[in-house]
């Protein structure tokens, strides 16, 4: 019988090439339980690299009771907004030496149901949701398997469940007071056909912001560019576009700026625009639009910190107004 040669290298081989005990370098590679010299740690993974050393994660998880796998629910994987999203959750799930793997809702509370029961049955080691409307809090589904869960984005009105979001109603109060700025008094505000979850709060917060003022329109269009771009050369057409507009999505905003392009309408000199997204598509529009950004990579950081256990307590992240032309402005 004739030797394998891609025999996997073992905890024993990189402890021969190291100079060290097996005990030693299950201690580096699993970050513990005993602390190891700086010097030996080096050595043994200066030896893991050489010799391609990669740890067993189904060994791994049968000695800890844990995969290493943290289940990821999407609201719209083919949104750029939840797309980003993902990205940073991953990564920072990643830096953890955590796997992710990712389900996609499309914006269905019965997916997304169906998506956190076959997590569950496969035994991840967290849950979290990225949900446009809540949905159901599965909070005590989840705990009722050991697992621990944590909404980012939105999470359900009602329940406990654990939400890491950005702060909308600083986000817009900012956003409206940087186009009073530029001397619009009447500001209107693009939301969706049915507002709900994240716009529904923005909504809200614009409405707070604008109280008392009659002219201040809500105009509602799909979250689609299509949509956005025929709202606007009908109301150009009619000649009825406010002069200031707050963008629910960045999906709006761009379809707002082809629907002005088309109509001969001059974005900022005859319509002002700030969109409440901040994708990183917004800075390569023309012209550039000045956005909320989202605090995408926080949110998701402080998610996967929840996971662990960790809350910061912090009652909203802060989305900072990014300046660029679409208001008005000389972008920064």
């Amino acid at each position: 019988m004739t030797k394998r040669a891609d025999k996997p290298i073992t905890l024993a081989d990189v402890a021969r090439r190291a100079g060290t005990s097996t005990a030693v370098v299950s201690y580096v590679i699993n970050n513990g339980p005993r602390p190891v010299a700086a010097a030996t740690r080096e050595r043994v993974l200066a030896a893991a690299a050489e010799l391609g050393y990669r740890p067993n994660r189904i060994a791994r998880a049968l000695r800890s009771r844990t995969t290493g796998v943290v289940g990821l629910v999407l609201a719209d994987a083919s949104n750029p907004y939840f797309g980003a999203l993902a990205r940073h959750v991953e990564q920072a799930l990643e830096r953890r030496d955590r796997l992710t793997l990712i389900g996609n809702a499309g914006y269905s509370a019965d997916r997304q149901r169906d998506l956190v029961d076959r997590f569950l049955a496969a035994q991840v080691d967290g849950l979290v949701i990225v949900s446009a409307e809540g949905g159901d809090d599965v909070t005590d589904r989840a705990e009722a398997a050991g697992v621990p869960a944590v909404y980012v984005h939105h999470g359900p009105s009602d329940g406990r469940a654990r939400v890491v979001a950005a702060d909308n109603h600083d986000a817009v109060r900012e956003a409206v007071a940087h186009l009073r700025g530029h001397g619009h008094r009447h500001i209107a505000f693009l939301g969706g056909a049915h507002d709900a979850g994240p716009v529904a709060a923005r909504r809200t917060a614009w409405e707070a912001a604008v109280a008392g003022d009659p002219w201040a329109a809500l105009l509602r269009c799909d979250y689609s560019r299509a949509a956005a771009d025929s709202l606007t050369r009908r109301l150009a057409a009619d000649d009825a576009l406010p002069r200031a507009l707050i963008t629910a999505t960045d999906e709006q905003a761009i379809g707002v700026l082809s629907g002005a392009w088309a109509s001969g309408v001059a974005v900022p000199g005859r319509l002002a625009v700030i969109s409440l997204d901040g994708t990183p598509e917004s800075a390569h529009t023309a012209p550039a639009l000045t956005v909320t950004r989202q605090p995408l990579e926080a949110m998701a950081e402080q998610a996967v910190e929840l996971l662990s256990g960790r809350d910061s307590g912090a009652p909203g992240v802060h989305a900072p107004l990014v300046i660029r032309r679409s208001c008005g402005c000389d972008e920064d």
